[in-house]
């Protein structure tokens, strides 16, 4: 191990537990928000620059496909950030190279296969998701041309997760930013210079992110990085492969929920308020998405120290590490339900225009919005158990609020209360999925306490 990668160790191991998550988790939040951006610019840029109301709904409509290309991603790269924190932690240098190596040429081979089957099935899969003949048109121009740079989302992404968990932060925030500032200046040229319409917001998308793809994997085939890519080290090993899909299988399984999810949401808001309401919410996930992906960065910062002290059996710094993250993360959702109830009006009218639509945008803001902030402490508890290693858990933790619990409400709730029925279902999930985050949190810190000497 050379000086560089010592010196890094010994900071994971030893530097003060506050210092050491504001380190990690500063520029992880400024990376998650700078994603979040690239979602939220193109949605308020197209919702001004196109003429039609019907883009928002159709914006809406391709939310959940993206989730789809998110999840495969989320499935490799997330599990191999993970993976190399532990191993790291266990001073397995020749492992953690091996992640690399494998999970970099299984995300590429994944992506070819998604975007692939994507683009012969994407009529029907829309139709799926909830399209109209009104928003079906602007949904499918927009991830059609999209979906040639899904690939480089996936990598960019990723592999900026394992940038963070191998002990480059700093490095990471600033790749992020190279994309968000490029997205920002591209995506109102093409579409109110340029007047491409929806094709304008993916194309700047996808500039945005062969630029940043490039920085991305510069750093991994750079050998002063502590981890990059070595001769050998390509071969698939199916140990290292399964050992990375087991635990990216939680963020896998989100994604994916989510999107079946969205489908049968997008279905009922289509029966009981028509586009509008599935126009409302993409004002909802936009504006959630900021405090969510912020949430994200925390548990990406707190996911290196969590994995490499859980491996090295730090067990006071692990739980130190914990409580801060939450405190962090319930701080931000919290200020993000005031907000989201005392002036839905004004965030409405960022995105779109229409009257109409910004007042079922409010409607859906002051409901939904009741008990975001109790999602803060579920999201940090699911990431707590995916950076233990600990994928089962983690994985039911995520399909808790997404399957177990929405899916019976979409199913009894509309029917009896209409569209305000599906908003219903929201803060309810929230607050039974929390619950249950803090009884499996409470018994699995519990556990540690009690059998320190369990192998991780």
């Amino acid at each position: 191990m050379n000086s560089n990668s010592a010196e890094r160790v010994k900071e994971l191991a030893s530097a003060p537990v506050g210092k050491l998550l504001w380190k990690y988790s500063l520029p992880a939040v400024v990376g998650t928000v700078v994603m979040a951006l690239y979602h939220i610019i193109d949605s308020m840029v197209i919702g001004h620059a196109v003429p039609d109301p019907n883009v928002v709904a159709g914006i809406a409509v391709s939310f959940p496909v993206m989730n789809i290309a998110t999840a495969f991603g989320m499935l490799i790269g997330a599990g191999a950030a993970t993976r190399v924190s532990i191993v790291m932690g266990q001073n397995d240098h020749n492992r953690a190279a091996w992640i690399l190596g494998n999970s970099v040429q299984l995300t590429i081979l994944v992506g070819l296969f998604y975007t692939t089957a994507l683009a012969i099935f994407i009529n029907p899969i829309l139709d799926l998701f909830g399209a109209s003949d009104a928003t079906r048109p602007y949904a499918r121009e927009f991830l059609l041309w999209l979906l040639p740079g899904m690939v480089l989302i996936n990598l960019t992404f990723s592999y900026n997760n394992v940038m963070r968990a191998s002990g480059y932060p700093g490095k990471a925030m600033f790749t992020s930013i190279i994309g968000a500032v490029l997205n920002v200046i591209l995506a109102p040229l093409f579409l109110f210079g340029f007047g491409w319409g929806v094709k304008g917001a993916a194309l700047a998308t996808d500039i945005s992110m062969i630029i940043t793809a490039f920085f991305v994997m510069a750093h991994f085939f750079d050998k002063r990085s502590v981890l990059h890519f070595e001769k050998g080290t390509f071969k698939f090993n199916w140990p290292i492969i399964r050992s990375v899909l087991y635990i990216g299988m939680a963020p896998f399984l989100i994604n994916v929920t989510s999107a079946g999810i969205n489908a049968i949401i997008n279905n009922s808001l289509l029966k009981y308020g028509g586009d509008n309401a599935i126009a409302a919410v993409v004002v909802f996930n936009r504006y959630v998405t900021i405090f969510v992906f912020i949430v994200m960065g925390i548990c990406q910062g707190m996911q290196p120290i969590l994995g490499y002290n859980f491996g090295a059996r730090k067990f006071d710094r692990l739980f130190k590490t914990l409580k801060l993250a939450v405190a962090f993360a319930l701080s931000f959702t919290t200020l993000g339900s005031i907000i989201g109830a005392t002036i839905p009006d004004k965030i409405a009218s960022m995105f779109m225009t229409d009257a109409q639509q910004i007042e079922s945008a409010v409607i859906c803001l002051r409901i939904t919005t009741l008990t975001f902030w109790v999602v803060g402490f579920q999201i940090v508890s699911t990431n707590f158990f995916q950076s233990l290693g600990k994928a089962g858990k983690a994985v039911f933790l995520s399909l808790t609020r997404q399957v177990i619990f929405m899916l019976p409400m979409l199913l009894i709730l509309p029917p009896i209360f209409g569209l305000k029925g599906v908003w219903a279902c929201f803060p309810i999930c929230d607050v039974i999925s929390a619950v249950v985050a803090g009884f499996m949190l409470a018994w699995q810190i519990r556990h540690i306490r009690t059998t320190p000497q369990t192998e991780p």
